[in-house]
């Protein structure tokens, strides 16, 4: 079979905007004059954050939903999820009346897992298991290999991808109204259904538009898969981003992506929570760190989106409020702010003072520190943590801090020495 053929068409697109128009929120695209002015571009936010379920997901799990047969439907459906595309289903199978079994990772955020329990009232029943979202789907395969369910792909599915792809079609239709054509259109990538669906309508109706795929520095499955010409699994990624935490993406939004996706681009983890951060006291978005993927890559696009109109898909809302300290904290280290350190205290009066007045700037603050006093020794271990000023003070703490202890040991970059002792 030629590589076309297995492409969702802009037709399939149309035909699932038609099923699903009186079913989900046409969501706004929104200018917005902050990320414009910041890019000096013209900058629209399709926000599918305001989407029923808070996300573009319930469009695809609609869509694959309705087009089953009653017959199928009524033996149920299964499915697996990092937490969106579990409320889509769950949201769906309320309204349809029909009975889900809904497998999602132990990692999963509990607003999550309580919003699918919400969404699905009593026809959801949800099964937590593994680590990741695909020892959750090897789970929901086997339920429905032994119970006779249809399982509901969250990304490598024709209809999940048309369904998907639907937003397109609301977004050109508000692109139109507005008389602007969009130069490029970010979307971000987890297991691909949504930039597949998206490409699919783009690149048939608007082909001067660039599709910029977008994933966490820490789960690039897609940008590895495309390198390497076909489908390849991480052996390892990190699930901080959990709605694009992926290992491995499907075969047939692999596709997609190889025929109609101009560029992939990896945004670190910490980009994405500034731009979170960024997105709420800016905008008052409350966007999750997989929604906010798409405007955390503008900043690597700088002289290429000026004086042009770009599109970021927002797509998603769900963010746990837990979270934000850790999505603080990520910024910080990320913008080069926050720093952590093993520094040797004299055990004598006096010293955190001296520590204070000599190696620290005049703005500068200590956000951690514990020391543990040890017995007939004249220097203790202290665990310190420093947020500058002005991230451009960093190589003079450094030096100060040499002089006060000169076997200090910075600790932001040893993953391990973080992870224990901050």
């Amino acid at each position: 079979m030629e590589l076309v053929d297995l492409l969702v068409t802009k037709e399939e697109v149309e035909k699932a905007y038609a099923v699903l128009k009186p079913i989900v929120k046409h969501t706004p695209l929104q200018y917005d004059y902050y990320l414009s002015q910041k890019y000096h571009c013209h900058v629209y936010l399709k926000r599918e954050d305001l989407q029923w379920v808070r996300s573009f997901k319930l469009r695809g799990a609609y869509y694959a939903i309705a087009s089953l047969e009653k017959a199928v439907l009524a033996k149920g459906v299964t499915c697996a999820s990092a937490g969106n595309h579990a409320q889509g289903v769950a949201y769906t199978c309320q309204k349809m009346q029909v009975k889900a079994t809904i497998f999602m990772p132990t990692t999963t955020p509990q607003q999550k897992i309580s919003q699918v329990q919400f969404f699905g009232g009593e026809y959801a029943e949800v099964i937590l298991t593994g680590d990741t979202f695909d020892a959750s789907a090897a789970a929901a395969k086997q339920y429905s290999a032994d119970h006779g369910t249809t399982f509901i792909a969250p990304f490598d599915d024709p209809a999940i991808i048309a369904g998907q792809g639907s937003l397109a079609v609301e977004m050109l239709h508000d692109m139109n109204r507005e008389k602007v054509q969009a130069d490029y259109c970010f979307a971000a990538v987890g297991g691909g259904g949504l930039i597949a669906g998206v490409a699919s309508y783009l690149k048939a109706v608007s082909p001067i538009t660039k599709i910029i795929g977008v994933e966490p520095a820490g789960a690039p499955s897609m940008t590895r898969s495309l390198e390497s010409g076909h489908v390849v699994t991480l052996p390892e990624i990190d699930k901080f981003v959990d709605g694009a935490a992926v290992k491995q993406v499907g075969d047939l939004t692999f596709h997609h992506a190889k025929q109609l996706v101009d560029e992939m681009v990896e945004v670190a983890e910490g980009e994405v929570c500034s731009s979170i951060l960024e997105l709420y006291t800016k905008q008052a978005i409350v966007a999750e760190p997989a929604g906010a993927l798409s405007v955390a890559a503008l900043g690597h696009y700088l002289e290429k989106i000026k004086g042009k109109t770009v599109i970021c898909i927002i797509s998603g809302g769900n963010n746990d409020i837990n979270r934000m300290q850790e999505i603080e904290e990520r910024s910080l280290l990320f913008e080069g702010l926050k720093h952590y350190f093993i520094v040797n205290f004299p055990q004598r009066p006096g010293a955190l003072k001296e520590f204070v007045n000599e190696v620290l700037g005049p703005q500068d603050d200590i956000t951690k520190f514990e020391y543990t006093k040890k017995v007939n020794r004249n220097n203790g271990p202290v665990i310190i943590g420093v947020l500058l000023h002005q991230k451009d003070d960093y190589e003079t703490l450094l030096e100060k801090m040499r002089l006060f202890d000169p076997s200090f040991i910075p600790i932001n970059d040893n993953r391990t020495l973080y992870t224990l002792l901050v």
